[in-house]
């Protein structure tokens, strides 16, 4: 499929203005240049609705619309339950940890960890982090979206990598989070309508013209296996998405890992101007999130019956824009692509400012806010090109990209949840408790992976966060430590919210009902 000259004019008009936007945000408010906290955290000055926006556009990206389209693609409406569950993960994140982590005025993640147990613990998860980040997160992204703009526009796949790391870099390396976080507005705009836009299509298409209803009854009826949200112990993906545990297991510990306790995420709840806009940014995006299966989900099984003859499932979504009429394609491509670069922007925001406060600031103190700076940008600059380097040999053998990133993060986030909650909301718990958690995540994860290859990994993920768990309780009270444990007691820490959010938490929890209700 190609893009005709209008689609293209369309593209090129996106990504001009898009250039002229960030620009215009980034430009110098202070004569001196911008501090750690004006380039990290956009001076901590965050409306909720760019929170809200910049979380969805920091986590949908080519791996959640080319991988989960895909999986849509092979395993049906079930994979709908990573984004259904996000948003009252959300919620939760948004009552009981986010006031934690601003009262205790943090950059970083890994910030907390040290001033809850000591360096050791710091160094060990921001070391951590930063390896995922660049080998999994930002090489899949760059994978996905190559092998997206490869189908869509007929770009070979390693020319669409370098575009998308340069289209990246140059909107957001000079601005900071503030210039990620605003321009994300305009990307959720574009992403949302769209992915709606394309579902719309698809579902007219398999109805050949007789209307939305029509086609989503045509796949209900065509494919009833793909519309059920639990998988059964004999359906062939049952390995990925292990029936109930689905609700009770292991993705809740996924789910807290990535939007509590994952720096690319939860910077931008850091950076709100207080708790009251932070958690209206979090509501906001829970409710995008109840959207995301429409948008990219449901294209995914409707390629099933448009074409059922692809080679791979991550071919779904960009096949399926060829419903797109002239012109819109390119704003639908621009959407895609929007999705793509907030997504690097925010990963390599995250890895610059983990990498300067955490380790350069340490090895190098009493440095200049501007040198700080500098090194984050450069440090930014440097985790794209690695991950250009390695994103084929890495990813290029993977038949569904997205079951890949939550197989590998697998091994390690019950170990950081465990460090997290322990520390956070029990007392006892120190350093070589939460050592002998992150530890203890990968060799357990390793041995049930070898020794046990039939347990599905979402339950693997449950059973190791209970032996993690055991292992920092008992490690804790088996050892003694003086511990610094500069936090704010959680004594401290109020967990009121205002009316506004607590009545969008039972909206959201009332529809997820309803959803889970219908297509159990």
């Amino acid at each position: 499929m190609k893009l005709e000259m209008l689609d293209v004019s369309v593209f090129i008009a996106y990504v001009i203005g898009l250039l002229i936007i960030a620009l215009w945000i980034s430009k110098e408010e202070k004569q001196e240049g911008k501090n750690t906290e004006d380039y990290f955290l956009a001076g901590k000055a965050l409306p909720w609705w760019a929170i809200g926006a910049s979380l969805i556009a920091s986590n949908i990206s080519a791996e959640q619309i080319i991988g989960m389209s895909g999986s849509g693609y092979a395993i049906g409406l079930a994979i709908a339950s990573y984004e259904w569950m996000a948003a009252i993960t959300l919620i939760i994140v948004g009552k009981y940890l986010l006031p934690i982590f601003l009262k205790n005025k943090i950059f970083t993640m890994p910030q907390y960890l040290e001033q809850r147990f000591d360096a050791n613990v710091k160094t060990t998860l921001a070391l951590f982090w930063l390896a995922v980040y660049i080998f999994v997160n930002l090489t899949a992204v760059l994978w996905l979206g190559g092998l997206a703009i490869e189908t869509v526009a007929g770009v070979d796949w390693m020319f669409g990598m370098i575009f998308l790391a340069v289209f990246s870099i140059a909107y957001s390396l000079y601005g900071g989070l503030k210039a990620v976080a605003y321009t994300d507005i305009l990307q959720v705009v574009l992403l949302v309508f769209g992915g709606l836009l394309l579902s719309y299509l698809a579902l007219n298409a398999v109805a050949d013209g007789q209307g939305i209803i029509a086609g989503f009854s045509i796949l209900t009826e065509q494919m009833p296996s793909h519309f059920d949200m639990i998988l059964s112990e004999n359906n062939e993906h049952y390995m990925s998405l292990p029936g109930i545990s689905v609700l009770v297991g292991g993705l809740w510990i996924m789910n807290f890992s990535y939007w509590g306790f994952n720096q690319y995420i939860i910077q931008r709840a850091l950076a709100a101007k207080d708790i009251n806009e932070a958690q209206k940014g979090i509501a906001f995006a829970a409710f995008l999130k109840l959207l995301m299966p429409i948008i990219v989900v449901l294209p995914g099984i409707a390629a099933v019956v448009l074409y059922p003859q692809l080679t791979s499932p991550d071919l779904a979504y960009p096949s399926m824009m060829a419903l797109m009429p002239v012109g819109l394609k390119g704003l639908v491509f621009a959407a895609l692509v929007a999705a793509i670069v907030s997504s690097l922007a925010s990963m390599t925001n995250s890895i610059s400012t983990i990498f300067t406060m955490d380790i350069y600031a340490k090895l190098a103190p009493k440095k200049s806010q501007r040198h700080y700076v500098q090194i984050g940008r450069m440090s930014a600059l440097i985790s794209l090109a690695i991950a250009l380097v390695v994103a084929q040999p890495l990813l290029g053998e993977f038949d569904q990209a997205f079951q890949y990133i939550q197989e590998f993060t697998g091994f390690f986030t019950p170990g950081i949840v465990v460090i997290f909650m322990m520390g956070m909301f029990w007392r006892k718990a120190n350093s070589k408790g939460a050592l002998a958690a992150a530890t203890g995540s990968a060799a357990f994860s390793l041995l049930f992976k070898v020794f046990w290859p039939e347990l599905p990994f979402m339950d693997r993920v449950g059973l190791v966060f209970v032996l993690c768990l055991i292992s920092c309780v008992v490690v804790s009270l088996l050892t003694t430590e003086k511990q610094k444990n500069t936090c704010v007691n959680i004594q401290e820490v109020s967990f009121d919210t205002k009316t506004t959010f607590n009545i969008s938490a039972v909206m959201i929890i009332v529809i997820l009902i309803i959803l889970y209700a219908t297509w159990w």
